[in-house]
């Protein structure tokens, strides 16, 4: 099983997403990651899909994908040629002895403690995906409350490959 992350640049219209993830859901393909922001102009979105399957069914989701009347780019972000990033909050249980303990870990991942309560911490870190496995990996001997993660997005690295509309 492969997996692959597409950027698709799209026009900013009522349905888009539910388009997208229709035809996703329609065809029985997965989706492992799924997160969509305006772009710098209000007109345009970026998604950015995480899917996963055998090639010709990686091949056929592209190909959908890029049929769709509001898709206006689309592209595949390669490892090595592109800069993905996801965003993670977790709220632990945390006592006052151990909060030392907490804040020593999320230095090191370069995180950021942003609530801290009488009996928990919320803690944020942005990083790819397996920083962000090691880091919830350290945190097993924490009761963890709650957990958010954003998915995956990103941009592919250079000039060459951007789309101008």
């Amino acid at each position: 099983m492969k997996r692959m992350v597409l950027s698709l640049l799209v026009e900013n219209n009522p349905g888009v997403l539910s388009r997208i993830s229709g035809l996703f859901s329609r065809r029985g393909y997965n989706i492992d990651s799924f997160s969509a922001g305006v772009t710098a102009d209000p007109r345009y979105t970026r998604i950015t899909i995480v899917t996963s399957g055998d090639e010709a069914c990686l091949e056929q989701i592209e190909k959908q994908c890029a049929k769709l009347e509001d898709v206006c780019h689309i592209k595949k972000l390669l490892s090595g040629s592109s800069v993905t990033r996801e965003l993670i909050m977790v709220k632990i249980r945390a006592k006052d002895t151990e909060r030392q303990a907490v804040m020593n870990v999320t230095e090191i991942f370069h995180g950021k403690i942003v609530d801290v309560t009488h009996d928990s911490m919320i803690i944020e870190l942005t990083g790819n995906q397996d920083k962000l496995d090691a880091f919830l990996d350290l945190l097993q001997g924490y009761e963890i409350l709650e957990l958010a993660r954003t998915g995956l997005t990103g941009l592919s690295r250079g000039t060459a490959d951007v789309k101008f509309l």
